[in-house]
């Protein structure tokens, strides 16, 4: 499952986690979306007023809104800028999905740089755009979910307050004990409503965040590269076919050829030896294209996923290895060939390089992405300038809007965590 709004028409909705996080999306809104307004009053509202006691004066009054015009746009940017940045974060209640800033570094350091780059660039002002809605639009919608969650609580808690006499929720007055058990059912069934009602507003509210605080992404380039990384697949599929189908097929025709005309020589000629280093030659090489075919792509990966694939590198490794992994289904074919490259050159860097004499895998679904970790027990020290394929593998996770971090203090552990979006999932 991606975002909140993807959830609404899942099975046991009621049940899972999103209307929780929704809930808690909206109630943290109540504390952004107030600070904007209260941020955009203090920047607006004493310039109307002024020009309110004006209005008899149509030239006076046009100055005065021409000052609060310019002190919003002065002002407005420092208060959407770290709001923006704190919305961004927030954003991960309702939508895992990564997403990042559209600022641009300043050319130059000092103020002047900073202030020439921030208010000439498109991302401050969707920003400043956003904070309007948020302090307008948006505190309306959340505070209408918090009165409906308010009477559906009232509601609820009918049957113990009518004992002190009527009870007055919303447009419903409840006299009796009879009245509110009919009160208190229909509370049940606006929890249920409100549960909806809730995550929709947190997923719409969501949408609106990514869309304006979202930097500069064109969605036809993201298209393109998924495209390129779907053909990149099936092109790798189609070599390890042919070399598994074509040339591994002949090498291994002619090494049974080669055995054979040796059984026809006599032991001590002088071909013998040639024709048995020939024939000694092709095992090896037929040995080499097979491992080079299993690098390519392991079929156990292609037929049975990521899990055994991930056991059979394991019982492979040179150091013992643990795999633990929550995984109940299959996932897109380039996220399980990343996680299981990833995993492979970390297992052989765990070898060659930390002197680790345990490692330990674990990969899991969470919050619409793949979780990937291996850590060992080595010496640590790990450093991706030194060529250990890690600046490597960070590239190829990158490709698929993935994103990879290494620990790896003097003394160990080293930990390789790799997050890889399903979209699927």
């Amino acid at each position: 499952m991606t975002t909140a709004l993807d959830a609404l028409g899942t099975r046991g909705f009621l049940l899972g986690r999103w209307p929780w996080r929704a809930a808690v999306y909206l109630l943290s809104s109540l504390a952004t979306t107030s600070a904007a307004a209260g941020a955009l009053c203090l920047l607006c509202l004493p310039w109307l007023v002024v020009a309110e006691s004006f209005s008899d004066r149509t030239g006076p009054a046009a100055v005065l809104l021409a000052l609060g015009a310019l002190t919003f746009g002065l002002g407005g940017p420092l208060v959407a800028l770290p709001l923006a940045g704190l919305e961004r974060r927030r954003l991960r209640l309702v939508d895992p999905r990564p997403v990042t800033s559209g600022h641009r570094r300043p050319s130059a350091p000092g103020l002047d740089s900073w202030v020439r780059t921030r208010y000439t660039e498109a991302a401050t002002w969707r920003e400043l755009g956003y904070v309007v809605l948020l302090g307008t639009v948006v505190l309306a919608a959340c505070g209408s979910v918090v009165v409906f969650a308010v009477l559906a609580g009232a509601l609820l808690t009918s049957p113990l307050l009518v004992g002190g006499g009527a009870v007055s929720v919303g447009f419903l007055t409840v006299s009796t004990l009879g009245e509110s058990v009919w009160g208190a059912l229909a509370g049940l069934g606006m929890l249920a409503a409100l549960a909806y009602l809730g995550t929709l507003v947190a997923g719409l509210h969501g949408m609106l965040a990514r869309t304006l605080l979202q930097g500069d992404q064109l969605v036809e380039v993201a298209r393109s590269r998924a495209r390129l990384v779907d053909a990149f697949e099936a092109e790798r599929r189609r070599i390890e076919r042919d070399l598994h189908d074509g040339a591994q097929q002949r090498l291994v025709s002619l090494t049974l050829r080669l055995g054979l005309a040796r059984l026809d020589l006599p032991p001590d000629s002088p071909a013998a030896q040639q024709l048995a280093d020939a024939h000694d030659e092709a095992k090896l090489l037929m040995a080499e294209l097979r491992e080079f075919i299993h690098g390519i792509r392991p079929q156990v990966l292609t037929e049975r996923g990521l899990p055994a694939a991930l056991g059979e590198l394991a019982d492979r490794s040179a150091v013992p290895v643990t795999v633990h992994s929550a995984l109940r289904g299959r996932l897109p074919g380039s996220v399980e060939g990343t996680a299981y490259f990833v995993a492979s050159e970390a297992l052989a860097n765990a070898a060659k390089h930390s002197g680790a004499t345990a490692v330990e895998i674990d990969v899991r679904l969470e919050r619409g992405s793949l979780l990937l970790e291996v850590r060992d027990d080595g010496h640590g020290g790990a450093d991706p300038p030194r060529g250990t394929g890690l600046t490597g593998l960070a590239d190829r996770v990158a490709v698929l809007d993935g994103r990879m971090v290494l620990s790896s203090p003097a003394g160990g552990p080293t930990i390789v965590r790799v997050e890889l979006p399903c979209p699927s999932q």
